[in-house]
């Protein structure tokens, strides 16, 4: 092993490397107090309830797509299948998460359109 400045090991991995998650130790470190309450909310949302967990995680997995989050796509993908989530069950769920980011899209486009409305505000 060489000896590495921490700049040399950061540029050697990379933005959405899952090694960049072992950092969380650090904020933990700099605010373990916000670190503590934030992983007992984390473990309480996604505990099973009135909503089992395995879709609870679909649900996150969804979340992630649109958020674009790839740490959270790995993790809640690789947590539904542990709790028995099937290929087309996370399919689906990515394709939710597409379709209604598009929908805000197209939603969000009214707002382009200038002219006459027909009457609709009238």
């Amino acid at each position: 092993m060489t000896n590495l400045s921490a700049t040399d090991r950061y540029q050697g991995v990379g933005m959405y490397d899952m090694r960049n998650l072992e950092k969380m130790k650090t904020l933990g470190a700099h605010a373990p107090e916000a670190m503590k309450a934030f992983v007992t909310f984390d473990k309480a949302a996604l505990a099973e309830g009135a909503i089992p967990g395995k879709y609870k995680e679909l649900m996150a997995l969804a979340v992630a797509c649109t958020t674009q989050c790839p740490y959270c796509i790995e993790l809640h993908s690789n947590k539904a299948r542990e709790k028995g989530a099937s290929d087309p069950e996370i399919a689906e769920s990515v394709l939710v998460a597409a379709a209604l980011r598009a929908g805000g899209a197209i939603t969000h486009g009214t707002h382009a359109m200038k002219g006459n409305m027909n009457g609709i505000l009238d």
